[in-house]
């Protein structure tokens, strides 16, 4: 796989070159900031671009507008964001432009590198990824703000699954639920959370969006 990596730490950056380098990936660029990253993608696009969000010259949200316009403008590049901290604005802002090809993680990930490589391969095949402590911490705000109360508990662990990206049979391998259970559910949840049926929009991505709070 062809990977461009945008990280404004020396030390971090270096090491996911090493990383990827080892696993047989090949390192297209590694850049420290988001003009950089857009460049290095404009010149040679790769599979998938792991990008810190925060990056110079503020150290604000450079890496994750850097993110939505690469989506935007080159929609075959896979995107794997990488946050010090939850940003759950910045996640829904990046699944708003769609689910495919996308991934939100924490840092901390990188340091379980069977999952972080596991990610980049998922977000290279068009999957979605959101790290499972992102998700695991929109329950508990969830269950505090109580906007989804209308579902059920097991609605409500079908939608963390979906959250995180899982297909419906990686949902019902997970829930141990046959596949029509699972379809059953799904067509509960979004019933409840009132998402339309118009063509041209897809209920799985904004039920991710409305679990998001976007």
């Amino acid at each position: 796989m062809h990977v461009i990596v945008a990280e404004d730490s020396t030390l971090l950056r270096e090491g996911l070159v090493r990383l990827l380098a080892e696993e047989g990936h090949q390192v297209r660029a590694a850049v420290g900031d988001a003009e950089a990253l857009l460049a290095a993608v404009e010149a040679d696009p790769p599979d998938v671009v792991v990008a810190d969000i925060r990056m110079p010259p503020t150290h604000t949200d450079e890496g994750i507008r850097a993110a939505v316009r690469i989506r935007a403008r080159w929609p075959r590049v896979g995107v794997l964001v990488l946050s010090q901290h939850l940003e759950r604005g910045y996640a829904a802002q990046l699944l708003a432009a769609g689910a495919e090809r996308v991934g939100y993680l924490l840092k901390d990930r990188v340091a379980e590198v069977d999952e972080f490589l596991d990610a980049l391969a998922r977000v290279g095949a068009g999957d979605t990824v959101i790290d499972p402590e992102v998700v695991r911490r929109l329950v508990v705000r969830t269950e505090r703000a109580d906007p989804l109360a209308r579902l059920t508990p097991r609605e409500r662990e079908v939608l963390e699954a979906l959250a995180e990206g899982c297909t419906n049979a990686a949902v019902a391998a997970r829930l141990h639920l046959s596949l029509s259970a699972v379809e059953k559910h799904l067509n509960a949840l979004f019933d409840k959370l009132d998402l339309p049926r118009a063509s041209g929009y897809s209920r799985r991505v904004l039920a991710v969006l409305r679990y998001l709070g976007a």
